[in-house]
């Protein structure tokens, strides 16, 4: 039974040890040009990139493990019956490593399904390179099938000795089994709320190191049934109609706007408040006495009454305030790794201009790619679950309660050194509801009122402070929450289920102005950067509110359907029923066709 447990050790050992020695090389052989790496920086990266290997190693060992299991029961030559095994992994392993040393210098992203776009063509494929690279990269993965079949062979006993008696054999039997247990954990990545996937290995700004932690089959396995075409979907226009539709509405606006805040400079903090929709601010006919913070802050900033989220979860809210991204109503954009980097971000913009970046959320960072989303946005300091103490952890089932994370808000943007960016996401109003806090009998609205007391606190903290003067406040929601009590529907097809609060205060806000005229949260990024002078063209979907030319008017989507609303009204659209389940006018949905239309081959060309 020893001998058996401790050939599974050195397996896995192997296999963490192979994939942890390809990262240097790869580093090695693919450095940009304009790359200085140090020692920290190859350290970093493997010991990220284990985070995924240990998954990939977790799906290799399998196979071993069943033979061992079923070895209690059965005598043979270890090697032997694994042997054609070895062959197989020894073939992905190797070919995984060359071929994404070969194709990263031209793809800039890491070995995914893209492959079989040129499967079906290797004229083409291969029409940038010489035959000399290609034979040399083939060259490179036979060496290497040979080297890691002989390395699995040389830590595999030749044979396992037979369990005498039958009770051994059990004991073997049962032991071997127990080990399915951490090894799913390990290929899962851990017992927390995400599972494994690209974004949990990124750790810096600079996306090469990223893409050098990642695992090459991993990232290829991932992409696969991800590999969509995007720009073939939702083709409901001509391409000429779509064109000018889309145009007449995202038309370039005039640079003249009225100015709101006292320094093109400020430093910011944006807030995004899980679900802190419509329904929970009395001021938007929502609950009463829920929210008294929030209201008491509109009063004294820039009020955004009729503001309209982009989206139904948090991960596409995020993308959608923070890089000006419309919500996919049929993916997620943060999801992608290889597409994410190339989104435009406030972040980014503000980083350029010399602004120190920060992102706080006190859950799994990690949760649908978040981490790997920051990153590669300009997000340079990140503070997640991991860095409270235990019991503020577990203070809530999604993470760190938001008086914790309120006041590890307050002391972070303390220490900082102006210009900065500083990005809070609140966690409390979630699902299940349970916060350290009674205001109502109801575990709903006692959440969002429990969020509302500790943004309070922190904003009447902050304006005690110096830095008060110099700071712009932003607080926005990701969504709405599909909660309206005896009020009405929750269903997520009715025209209020996008609307939410947009609040601009601090010190740098000129007065108290009230914003009646429709906006989306796609254009709070546009209107940033427009009110800081900085140029925002890079954001496709993105517009200044505050331009002269502004013209009102908002997109939104959930689970294959979008709403378009304007001065006119507002129309929803079933793309699953292909027809309107609200507010049918042809106007408004041919103008809301041609966004999720142009939206979709925007996805598709990033």
């Amino acid at each position: 039974m020893k001998e058996r447990f401790l050939y599974l050790c050195k397996y896995y050992i192997l296999l963490l040890c192979i994939f942890c020695i390809e990262k240097p090389l790869f580093m090695a052989i693919d450095k940009p040009d304009d790359a200085s790496l140090s020692a920290g920086d190859y350290l970093q990266v493997m010991l990220n990139g284990l985070k995924l290997d240990s998954t990939v190693a977790g799906y290799l060992i399998v196979i071993p493990l069943i033979v061992i299991i079923v070895s209690a029961w059965l005598n043979f030559r270890l090697r032997k019956i694994l042997k054609w095994y070895y062959i197989f992994t020894a073939i992905i392993m190797a070919s995984a490593f060359a071929a994404d040393l070969a194709l990263y210098p031209f793809w800039n992203f890491k070995l995914d399904a893209t492959i079989f776009f040129y499967i079906d063509s290797p004229k083409n494929a291969a029409a940038s390179v010489s035959a000399l690279f290609i034979i040399g990269y083939i060259a490179v993965a036979i060496a290497l099938i040979w080297a890691f079949w002989r390395l699995q062979c040389l830590v595999t006993p030749k044979e396992i000795k037979p369990i005498g008696t039958t009770n051994k054999k059990i004991v073997c039997f049962a032991a071997s089994i127990f080990l399915i247990i951490p090894l799913f954990i390990t290929i899962r990545g851990g017992i927390s709320e995400s599972t494994s996937n690209v974004g949990r290995v990124y750790f810096s700004e600079h996306e090469y190191l990223n893409h050098s932690a990642v695992n090459p089959i991993f990232s290829f396995l991932a992409s696969l049934g991800k590999n969509e075409d995007f720009a073939s979907q939702f083709d409901f226009l001509p391409e000429d109609e779509r064109k000018q539709t889309f145009g007449s509405l995202f038309a370039e606006l005039p640079a003249e706007q009225d100015t709101v805040l006292t320094t093109n400079r400020p430093d910011v903090l944006i807030i995004i408040m899980e679900g802190f929709g419509s329904y929970m601010v009395d001021k938007l006919g929502g609950f009463e006495g829920v929210s008294p913070n929030l209201c008491r802050l509109a009063d004294e900033g820039v009020w955004f009454s009729n503001c309209y989220a982009s989206s139904f979860r948090t991960d596409r809210g995020v993308v959608a305030t923070l890089s000006g991204y419309l919500a996919q109503p049929t993916t997620s954009i943060m999801k992608m790794p290889e597409k994410c980097g190339h989104l435009p971000s406030i972040a980014k913009s503000l980083k350029a201009e010399g602004y120190s970046t920060h992102f706080l959320y006190g859950g799994d960072i990690n949760f649908t790619n978040m981490q790997g989303y920051l990153h590669s946005t300009g997000y340079q300091n990140i503070t997640s679950d991991k860095d409270f103490s235990l019991s503020e952890q577990h203070s809530n089932a999604w993470g760190v309660q938001d008086e914790f994370t309120c006041a590890k808000a307050f002391d972070e943007i303390s220490r900082l050194k102006s210009p900065w960016l500083y990005t809070y996401l609140t966690l409390s109003s979630h699902e299940p509801f349970e916060v350290p806090f009674k205001a109502f009998d109801n575990n709903v609205l006692n959440s969002f009122a429990y969020t509302d007391h500790c943004l309070g606190k922190l904003i009447e903290r902050l304006k005690s402070t110096k830095a008060w003067d110099n700071m712009l406040v932003v607080l926005i929601p990701d969504h709405n929450i599909r909660y309206w009590g005896d009020k009405g529907s929750t269903d997520m097809g009715v025209p209020e289920f996008h609307h939410i609060p947009m609040i601009w205060t601090g010190g740098a806000v000129k007065k108290h102005i009230a914003m009646d005229k429709i906006v989306a949260q796609t254009d709070l990024a546009a209107t940033i950067l427009a009110q800081m002078n900085i140029h925002h063209d890079d954001f496709t979907f993105s517009r200044n509110i505050f331009s002269k030319g502004y013209n009102g008017f908002a997109f939104g989507s959930y689970n294959n359907a979008f709403a378009f609303r304007d001065s006119t009204g507002c129309t929803i659209f079933d793309n699953n029923a292909n027809k309107s389940i609200y507010g049918a006018d042809a106007a408004r949905e041919k103008k809301g066709k041609a966004i999720l239309q142009t939206l979709y081959d925007d996805l598709a060309e990033r």
